[in-house]
């Protein structure tokens, strides 16, 4: 499946949120990751990502596509992390 994940998080847990992140997904901008992904990995990310943050502080926001086929990617101005392939 393809997702995207957008993210929230305190300062001090951010860097290691995006250094998790990066283990599984691209970097596409800011506090944005996408790409594909099997729903066994994704558990595991998000596992692994609970550990790290704080619940009472932060949001993370995922976003499965199980066709991607459907999505339409336009980028208005500089793309910050160009992906080669974008189905």
């Amino acid at each position: 499946m393809f997702v995207i994940i957008t993210y929230d998080i305190g300062q001090k847990r951010v860097g290691k949120v995006c250094k998790k992140l990066r283990e599984y997904l691209d970097w596409t901008q800011n506090s944005v990751f996408e790409g594909e992904i099997t729903k066994g990995l994704l558990s595991k990310c998000l596992s692994e990502l609970n550990h790290i943050m704080d619940k009472n502080e932060d949001s993370l926001y995922v976003y499965q596509i199980n066709n991607p086929r459907n999505i339409k990617k336009v980028v208005h101005g500089q793309e910050k992390s160009p992906i080669d392939l974008f189905l």
